[in-house]
C-alpha cells in the first residue's frame, strides 16, 4: 500500500506559518510583548525610553489602530480580534506578513508537493491569511482570559490602596506597577491619561467598550456613580470585586459542565476532515475514478457547504450564554 505524505506536509507547513508569525512578533517587539512576561510592556518601554508622553502615545496608537483600519477590504474580519489582542503590528504590517507567509507557504508546497501551480497559489494564499487569523484569534482569547482572571485581584488591590488613604488615581498607578500584563499596561495607560487631564471614568469606559467586557463595564459604572453621587469607593469596589470573582467562578463551572458537549461537537466537526485526510494518505488514488466526471466538483462543493453548516450549528449548540 502506497502512503501519501502530502496531507501531512500541508499540515506541517500551516503549523510552521503560525509559529513563524509568533517568531517575527517576538523578534520585532521583544519578550515584553508576550503575555507570559512578568514585567508589563509599559514598564519595559519606560525603561528604554524615559519619556512618559512618547510611551503613552505609542501605546494609545496600538490600542486604536486596528479598529480604524476596518475599512480595508477583508481586514474587517481580523480588525476586532486584533484590537482585543492588542497586536502591536500595524494593519499594513499584518497584511504584509500575510503576503510574506503566503510566499513562504508557496515555496514549501513547491518543495514538498507536486500539486498544480494554481492549487499551490490558492493554498498558499489561504495559509498566509489563515495562519495570521489563527494566531491573532489565539492571542485575543488568551489575553481576554488573562484579563478576566486578573481583574478581581486588581480591584481588590485598589480597595486596599484606597483604605490606606491613597486617591483613586494613585490606586490605579499601583495596579499598573504591581499587576502583570495585560491588565498592568492597560491600567498604566489609564493612569497616564488621567495625569494628562483625561477623566478616569472616560478612560475606564473606553477600555471596557474596546474589550467588550461586562466586568469592566461594572467597574466603569461604579466609579462614575461614586464620582457623581459620592460614597465610600472602597466599599463599592470591594463589593464589585466579590461580584466579579463570583461571576468568574460561575463561568468556570459552566465551562467544566459543558466541556464534554464542546469536545463532542469539536470531534464531530473535525471527524469528516480527519477521515478525508486519512483516505488521501492511505489511498491517494481513491477519487481518481470520479474526479474527472462533471458531477465531482458540484458534489465536492455541496459536501463543503454541509461541513461548514455542521461546524456552525455545532458551535451554536455548545455556545451557552450565562
Amino acid at each position: 500500500m502506497e502512503l501519501s505524505a502530502a496531507p501531512i506536509i500541508y499540515i506541517l507547513i500551516f503549523v510552521a506559518v503560525v509559529m513563524l508569525v509568533e517568531g517575527i512578533y517576538l523578534t520585532v517587539f521583544g519578550k515584553s510583548i508576550s503575555l507570559n512576561s512578568r514585567v508589563s510592556r509599559r514598564l519595559a518601554l519606560l525603561e528604554k525610553n524615559s519619556n512618559r508622553e512618547q510611551v503613552l502615545e505609542q501605546l494609545r496608537k496600538e490600542m486604536s489602530q486596528h479598529l480604524k483600519a476596518r475599512g480595508i477590504p477583508l481586514y474587517s474580519i481580523l480588525a476586532e480580534k486584533a484590537q482585543k489582542a492588542n497586536i502591536a503590528f500595524s494593519p499594513l504590517a499584518l497584511i504584509g506578513i500575510m503576503g510574506l507567509l503566503a510566499v513562504f507557504s508557496y515555496l514549501g508546497l513547491t518543495i514538498g508537493t507536486q500539486a498544480p501551480t494554481q492549487v499551490r497559489i490558492l493554498v498558499a494564499i489561504a495559509m498566509g491569511i489563515g495562519g495570521v487569523y489563527v494566531w491573532v484569534n489565539g492571542k485575543a482569547k488568551k489575553r481576554i482570559a488573562l484579563m478576566e482572571e486578573q481583574l478581581p485581584d486588581a480591584v481588590e488591590l485598589m480597595v486596599r490602596s484606597l483604605r490606606v488613604g491613597h486617591p483613586f488615581a494613585s490606586a490605579i498607578a499601583i495596579v499598573s506597577k504591581e499587576v502583570a500584563d495585560p491588565l498592568g499596561t492597560e491600567f498604566g495607560i489609564i493612569g497616564d491619561e488621567a495625569a494628562y487631564g483625561r477623566d478616569v471614568t472616560e478612560s475606564l469606559k473606553a477600555f471596557a467598550e474596546r474589550m467588550d467586557n461586562q466586568d469592566l463595564r461594572f467597574l466603569s459604572v461604579a466609579v462614575t456613580i461614586q464620582q457623581q453621587s459620592g460614597g465610600n469607593l472602597a466599599e463599592i469596589l470591594e463589593g464589585l470585586a466579590k461580584v466579579i470573582r463570583a461571576r468568574f467562578k460561575l463561568f468556570r463551572r459552566v465551562k467544566a459542565i459543558t466541556a464534554e458537549a464542546k469536545w463532542s461537537g469539536m470531534f464531530l466537526s473535525a471527524f469528516p476532515i480527519g477521515a478525508l485526510v486519512m483516505i488521501l494518505m492511505l489511498k491517494p488514488d481513491y477519487f481518481d475514478k470520479v474526479k474527472e466526471t462533471s458531477a465531482f466538483v458540484p458534489a465536492a462543493l455541496v459536501v463543503g457547504v454541509f461541513l461548514t453548516i455542521n461546524v456552525i450549528f455545532m458551535k451554536m449548540m455548545v455556545n451557552i450564554k450565562v
